[in-house]
């Protein structure tokens, strides 16, 4: 097994995958204690020798892999990519490309939603992966032949598990539902991590825009503070106190003691100082300036046409021998209840021509669902 301490053997190594068609690639990592991921280790297999890189290793620079990485003639095979991608886009500023996902490429293959590596490997590769080492210390040194085995394994039979699943896409002419995947886990979009936008993933149900105005301003300030600090956010303060303290709009260090989590210690020091800032500026902004509230839902889909359009979602991953949770989610299918319009995955490219547009027929009752003995079957209703 190759293990890669150095930046010349790095070098040399990378330099040996120019000209292949694809390497697979995995990553260690460690995160539990850090805002941004710790990168331990990255393996690598082309048609030849695997290999181990240690980017903890002193004095080891990756320029070399992330300059392969950049190679867009060289394919980069990945399982379940979306963390390893966020690694490279923090370290570089831009994604690997172009990029292949087993897990998304099973999905559409029919192998089940999520299909974890080890099923794969097992059913295209006709191997066992030993996870005993699933949970190890991965920033740990030295690591011991137990943990290196099991993180090389993670990429020799992925070779195996890509080559079989771009077959099947071959013969059953879905690789351009791949590609449309694909140019959503690499879009540098994916992976925004900008202040201002963190409020989005908050949940909130209040249309009171100064309470929402409050909210945003708060979820920034956390976000750059995690940042800066590379800590994770809920360590500087919980979501559940970042919605206290946009009720309360506390404009002094006693009022900000007073609300959840947070002692008169923390409201007197630079943290509450920072947090009165923002909720100044906030109670200073005029109302044209505050952001509106979400679209008033406009209530709850009727739960007979729900039944009916999950129904029709079975049949047509059936049908397809597709996974669900790629084609359409229950979320998807109110909005499409709702609304013919819907802005959701389901009604637009391949999902669309699959099972959008049925839905939709379904809906305005121009299709039936009829049973046909044990299985279900379409019925085309006529004007």
């Amino acid at each position: 097994m190759l293990v890669i301490t150095d930046t010349p053997t790095l070098a040399d190594y990378c330099n040996a995958l120019r000209g292949v068609d694809f390497v697979t690639v995995d990553t260690e990592f460690v995160r539990d204690a850090t805002y941004w991921p710790k990168l331990c280790l990255v393996q690598l297999a082309g048609p030849e020798e695997p290999a181990i890189v240690d980017p903890l290793a002193p004095g080891l620079d990756l320029a070399p892999l992330l300059e392969l990485f950049a190679d867009e003639s060289l394919l980069k095979v990945f399982h379940a990519a979306r963390q390893d991608l966020e690694i490279f886009f923090h370290l570089t500023g831009r994604l690997p490309a172009p990029v292949f996902d087993t897990q998304v490429a099973a999905m559409v293959c029919g192998f089940g939603d999520q299909a974890s590596y080890e099923k794969l490997a097992g059913a295209l590769a006709n191997a066992r992966i030993d996870k005993s080492a699933r949970f190890a210390d991965w920033s740990r040194r030295p690591l011991g032949r137990r943990e290196l085995d099991y993180a090389v394994s993670d990429v020799t039979h992925l070779r195996t598990v890509y080559a079989k699943l771009r077959a099947r896409l071959q013969r059953n002419g879905r690789a351009d539902w791949l590609r449309e995947e694909m140019a959503t886990l690499t879009d540098p979009a994916t992976y925004d991590l900008a202040p201002e936008n963190a409020w989005k993933r908050l949940k909130s149900r209040s249309r009171d825009r100064r309470y929402l105005a409050a909210l945003k301003a708060l979820a920034a300030w956390r976000e750059r503070e995690a940042q800066r600090r590379d800590v994770p956010r809920n360590r500087v303060i919980r979501d559940e106190q970042l919605y206290d303290i946009a009720a309360q709009l506390p404009a002094t260090p006693e009022a900000l003691g007073r609300t959840r989590g947070l002692n008169a210690e923390i409201a007197k020091g630079r943290i509450g100082r920072e947090i009165i800032t923002e909720m100044e500026a906030v109670l200073a902004l005029p109302k044209e300036a505050l952001p509106e509230p979400p679209a008033v839902e406009t209530g709850d889909p009727p739960q007979a046409l729900m039944e009916l359009l999950k129904v029709l979602l079975k049949h047509k991953c059936e049908q397809h021998d597709i996974a669900q949770k790629l084609l359409a989610n229950t979320s998807d299918l109110e909005q499409i209840a709702l609304d013919d319009e819907a802005e959701v995955p389901a009604l637009a490219g391949w999902r669309r021509k699959i099972f959008g547009e049925d839905a939709l027929a379904l809906k305005r009752g121009e299709l039936a669902l009829a049973a046909d003995g044990s299985r279900v079957k379409l019925v085309r209703i006529d004007g």
